[in-house]
């Protein structure tokens, strides 16, 4: 009995064997007579063997799609790319930049032209930098400590600033302020009457606003004597207890002084978008 199934279990893993060669075998003889069979089949019959064919020889294992996906999108981010692509147009414009111009104005120091930028700093009036020669957004491209920085474009300019007329003296024409105005409209008219003794028009109360709470001064004066007037008291506005000025539609004020003459809504006429007089409101 030992004996006999030793037979059968010899006998059945040489079946075996010849069952895993043959299936190769098999295989090669079916695809040999599907290749005979083509050759006399008809067109259509011999595409879709053809398909058929290619379908079932395409087995190995594919790429999976996420790691295609993820690969692809890390290539070709256009984020990444745009960023890396401003930061050489900067190095560029830095190192290309040869123009210095004269700050006619304190300037706030941003670190970009818009968007997102932050303010780091002030730049004095009277400082002469390099600029690279970009604008956007009303803002010039400066270098200051060898990194790109932007301020308001306006107050860049190629001819250094004349000194402004210095606070004292004493008002000779004869102008005055009523009593009742703040001490501040009275050191405004004593400054410009002594600096601009030609200057002898004032106003000051009226029934509206700063004006009636005797805060405020429109000094009569227009063209470019009137620019000078609003660039010295703008100039000594801490010493005089300024707020803020308005002059040809334009206005600059304390509180965002770095922004320098800031333009204003058109209100219909030369008085009321102030190209007449300088208006002045006080402390």
């Amino acid at each position: 009995m030992a004996t006999s199934r030793h037979k059968r279990e010899t006998n059945a893993r040489h079946h075996a064997r010849f069952v895993r060669i043959a299936a190769p075998a098999a295989v090669l003889v079916t695809a040999g007579a599907v290749g005979a069979g083509v050759l006399g089949a008809t067109p259509d019959s011999r595409e879709l063997v053809t398909a058929s064919q290619a379908s079932i020889s395409v087995d190995a294992p594919e790429r999976p799609d996420f790691l295609s996906r993820s690969f692809s999108r890390e290539a070709v981010d256009p984020r990444a790319l745009e960023k890396a692509a401003a930061r050489k147009a900067t190095a560029k414009a830095i190192r290309k930049a040869d123009t210095r111009l004269w700050t006619t104005a304190d300037l706030n120091i941003w670190t970009a032209s818009g968007g997102k930028a932050r303010k780091i700093g002030l730049l004095d009036s009277g400082k002469k930098v390099l600029v690279t020669g970009r604008r956007a957004h009303g803002r010039a491209e400066v270098v200051l400590e060898g990194k790109a920085r932007w301020v308001t474009a306006d107050y860049l300019s190629a001819e250094k600033p004349e000194p402004q007329p210095t606070l004292g003296g004493t008002c000779t024409n004869g102008s005055s302020v009523p009593s009742g105005v703040s001490p501040n409209v009275v050191a405004v008219h004593r400054a410009v009457c002594a600096s601009f003794p030609e200057l002898t028009s004032y106003g000051t109360f009226r029934s509206d606003g700063e004006h009636a709470q005797g805060l405020a001064i429109d000094i009569m004066v227009s063209g470019d004597r009137g620019w000078q007037v609003a660039e010295f008291l703008r100039a000594n506005y801490s010493q005089l207890g300024i707020s803020y000025l308005i002059y040809a539609q334009r206005i600059w004020s304390v509180d965002r002084g770095g922004e320098g003459w800031r333009g204003m809504s058109d209100r219909g006429s030369a008085t009321a978008n102030h190209y007449d007089h300088v208006h002045v409101t006080t402390y």
